[in-house]
């Protein structure tokens, strides 16, 4: 089931193949996921470590001691694996695919296998792919700016803070802080190292939650030491030992953060000892075989086969279907493509074809629908407004967060924030937009310049519209769960030039908006 019928989401891996769609999360860098190929080894050794550790013999065959524990986490996997096909996310299907292993083993091993089981199990949960984490990533990376600024500061240094940059003043170097630097990237691996020191070193869950907890600030602290070393090697050495020192630090973080956990683990031992369970006489636990629980057990290991094999009838029916669901913006005749946006404006606007790159033709799904222009005002070509609008086909990965693309493009979100525009000939109507407020490096003959602009996106529904990608999750995982309906979701994009300011900058997307709006979709219902 797992193999054949795993994987509903076929815009970025084309495999039904559950097991190839988690294995190739880590050996593809933009995941940022490749810790798995640790972590899977350290499962395995772990789960081979505890059997040898436990001296339960086989186990009960006992109703309640062995066959139960093992039928509901199997029956708890497969409804939670078709709850993850059915709204097509995939990482939810991971986690019944651990808890169905957990019922296996616990179901076929008894008490002794679920023991040993549980926790290298429960530690291949960080080897899911969490690109959630790169939100959070904003704050942190400003809390690393202005603490390494401060240390700077402190020590003579007059660097400049601009957003997620490091300036010198008399311009020997400058450094964007990216994502990377903010230490979310390496968050995951790291909290995996953290609990399997805890686990290796304690038996209560107290002193194991303790240095898991304590890997947050190690990480903060690692972070900082690392922007810091930069900052002070660039002004003793400039731009490229700065750079140099980036890279060094890269392991430094890992120092740092592996080597606190560690000396806390051994204060914690020498301070706070734990006392010394009493050891398992030899054969403890062991329970004798009886012939009517056994006769239970085959009879639950028949049910939960036949349940596998009619999710599995009910898996391929639902990939077989044809699509359901409402259209979030008005088509052409094609079915495909969203409407052509108009090219006139009025007088004040004209848009001009913008191309859909060959890039985005190739890894999106074939059945991705596209409609963009470039609007230029005419009494000012220098003012420009960009407007896109992607529509989903069958496969929800056809649209994604825009952050993901805008740093690829090499932007730095600086801030972000929401606002809601007014639909055209209804003053009542209205719908929220997230905005982001971005800036990237241009060469110029006067040297580098930070050019910022607006970038402002939502989301429309077959009846609603939201301003956010995880409200669009939410909302779609529910209507294809709860009424089996799998709306095509258009994710509208505009970005224009901010260094007049985001008031007018908003303006001229509303401006445009006022014109194009009607022509590609209809107005809110009830300005949802």
């Amino acid at each position: 089931m797992f193999q054949f019928f795993g994987n509903a989401t076929r815009g970025y891996i084309d495999s039904a193949s559950l097991f190839y769609w988690w294995g190739f999360q880590w050996v593809n860098p933009g995941s940022e996921t490749e810790h798995g190929l640790l972590i899977l080894p350290l499962a395995v050794w772990l789960l081979l470590r505890n059997l040898r550790r436990t001296e339960m013999g086989e186990g009960s065959w006992e109703l309640e001691d062995r066959v139960w524990p093992g039928a509901v986490a199997m029956w708890a996997g497969l409804v939670l694996h078709a709850l993850g096909f059915a709204a097509q996310q995939t990482r939810v299907s991971i986690v019944a695919l651990l808890i169905f292993t957990w019922g296996v083993m616990r179901f076929v091993g008894g008490r002794r296998w679920g023991r040993a089981a549980l926790f290298p199990l429960g530690f291949l949960v960080f080897a899911i792919p969490f690109n959630a984490l790169d939100s959070a990533g904003f704050w942190l990376r400003l809390w690393v700016i202005r603490a390494s600024a401060g240390l700077a500061h402190a020590a003579g240094i007059g660097v400049l803070e601009s957003g997620t940059q490091l300036v010198a003043p008399d311009g020997r170097y400058q450094y964007d802080v990216a994502a990377a630097c903010s230490g979310v990237r390496s968050l995951m691996a790291l909290l995996a190292l953290s609990l399997l020191a805890g686990y290796l070193n304690f038996r209560s869950w107290w002193r194991r939650g303790a240095l898991l907890l304590l890997c947050f600030p190690l990480i903060y602290v690692g972070n900082v030491a690392r922007i810091s070393s930069i900052i002070f090697v660039a002004q003793w050495r400039g731009q490229v030992w700065g750079e140099r020192a980036h890279d060094v630090m890269g392991y430094g973080v890992f120092v740092i953060v592996l080597g606190g956990m560690l000396l806390a683990a051994r204060l914690i031992e020498r301070w706070w000892p734990e006392a010394a369970s009493p050891p398992l006489e030899k054969g403890e636990g062991r329970k004798e075989k009886g012939a009517e629980p056994a006769r239970f057990g085959w009879v639950s290991a028949a049910v939960i086969v036949g349940l596998a094999v009619v999710e599995m009838a009910f898996l391929a029916h639902l990939a077989a279907l044809p699509p359901r669901g409402k259209v979030g913006v008005r088509l052409m005749a094609d079915g495909v493509n969203p409407v052509e946006l108009p090219v006139f404006l009025g007088t004040e606007w004209i848009g001009r074809r913008a191309e859909v790159s060959a890039i985005e033709r190739e890894i999106l799904p074939p059945d991705t629908g596209f409609s963009r222009k470039d609007y230029v005002e005419l009494s000012d070509s220098a003012q420009r407004v960009f407007l896109s609008v992607v529509l989903s086909g069958r496969d929800r990965t056809s649209i994604h967060r825009p952050e993901l693309c805008l740093v690829g493009q090499g932007w730095t979100i600086g801030a972000t924030s929401g606002h809601r525009f007014s639909y055209p000939g209804s003053p009542t109507e209205n719908f929220p937009a997230t905005v982001l407020h971005v800036q990237r490096e241009v060469r110029t003959p006067r040297g580098t310049v930070a050019v910022p602009q607006l970038v402002v996106y939502w989301f429309i529904g077959g009846d609603t519209v939201v301003a956010t990608h995880w409200e669009r999750l939410a909302v779609d995982a529910w209507n294809r769960v709860m009424h089996a309906r799998a709306d095509r979701w258009a994710y509208v994009l505009m970005q224009t030039d901010a260094r007049d300011g985001e008031a007018a900058a908003l303006g001229r997307m509303q401006a445009v908006l006022n014109q194009t709006l009607p022509v590609y979709a209809e107005p809110p219902q009830g300005g949802k």
